[in-house]
């Protein structure tokens, strides 16, 4: 069993993930961003602290890159607790999850990733685990068979997803809390990367870092890549230190423009303007015509596009608007361009 839970709970594997996790916060009060959510966590924190209890079930839901690990990690060490690390695709069977659940100790944090791609039968053993700490199992088969429940020590899950619609409504059902995560402001995006400069060791100026902060598209994970790849520009065309000429050479050089769009997403925004006229344009059309996954489209590309206003989805698809049009420097269609007339 112990074999098992090796294979599905991840460890801290190599140098670079340890590197990443040196840089998350470790407490509510290191976290920058996220006000009311850290508000409504502490909250919990102190209640469960106070009456001796395991912390609430838990679920964070957003676009990828925007915390929802961290908090799980922050809230693990605010409880003083183990956390355990697993995501819905790697549980396959039922008797994975069993094999987790029954090696938690009192007060442990199960965090699971991707908690939308849960089987139906891993459900199943999920749910009176989370309501009763309990385990129901079958032994034998036929009019032999048995059922028998096993005690579970109180432990908290942790879900994380970027679809909430995708969770079952019985799963949903047992978190005692749901929180969405937003994309974070300018001023939180420049606060992150100034910390976790000053944690890598690199040299940087303000304008460096608003440059930085201004291409991130609101996400702690985009800045902090955008970040050590601006380091090693630096430290390979410049003299070491990271300024707002040197990062955005650095960003161009990337294909990465000052709104933060890649060229993933202007491949995107291309395809629907000059291939289908701006719309509508269906999301499996999309993906055929630029031979991208219509997961990661609507995953990982839309959400910033449609916090721009770059796109509109429609019962009919896609539409490309005139924000897309001008940042592209195309001339939208005359459509696009009327006007009502002023009173």
């Amino acid at each position: 069993m112990a074999e098992t839970v090796d294979r599905i709970v991840s460890p801290v594997r190599n140098v670079e993930d340890f590197k990443e996790l040196t840089l998350r916060p470790r407490h509510l009060d290191e976290m920058i961003g996220q006000d009311r959510v850290r508000e409504n966590l502490a909250i919990l924190i102190q209640a469960a602290k106070q009456r001796n209890e395991a912390l609430d079930h838990v679920i964070f839901y957003s676009p990828p890159g925007l915390g929802k690990t961290t908090l799980a990690h922050i809230l693990s060490n605010e409880m003083e607790a183990n956390l355990k690390i697993t995501s819905g695709p790697a549980i396959e069977r039922a008797g994975d999850l069993a094999a987790i659940v029954t090696n938690l100790q009192a007060g442990d944090f199960l965090f699971i990733d991707e908690i939308h791609r849960l089987g139906r039968a891993v459900e199943e053993i999920l749910y009176p685990a989370m309501e009763d700490f309990a385990l129901d199992i079958t032994i034998g088969k036929g009019p032999s068979a048995r059922a028998i429940r096993l005690q579970l020590s109180p432990f908290t899950v942790v879900g994380a997803t970027t679809r909430l619609a995708l969770v079952t409504s019985p799963l949903r059902a047992r978190f005692g809390a749901t929180f969405r995560l937003d994309f974070y402001d300018q001023k939180s995006m420049e606060a992150i990367i100034r910390r976790a400069a000053g944690l890598l060791g690199v040299d940087t100026d303000e304008g460096g870092i608003v440059e930085i902060a201004c291409r991130a598209r609101g996400t702690p994970r985009v800045a902090l890549r955008l970040l050590r790849r601006v380091r090693d520009f630096a430290q390979v065309r410049a003299d070491g230190k990271i300024t707002e000429a040197v990062t955005s050479d650095a960003l161009e050089l990337l294909e990465i423009d000052e709104l933060g769009l890649d060229n993933s997403d202007r491949r995107v925004l291309h395809a629907i303007i000059k291939k289908f006229s701006g719309g509508p344009v269906g999301l499996q059309t999309i993906s055929a015509s630029i031979n991208e996954e219509p997961e990661t489209i609507m995953e990982v590309v839309e959400p910033y596009l449609l916090q721009l206003g770059f796109i509109d989805r429609t019962p009919k698809g896609r539409i490309a608007t005139a924000l897309a049009y001008e940042h592209l420097g195309l001339k939208p269609p005359s459509q696009s361009q009327a006007r009502l007339p002023e009173m």
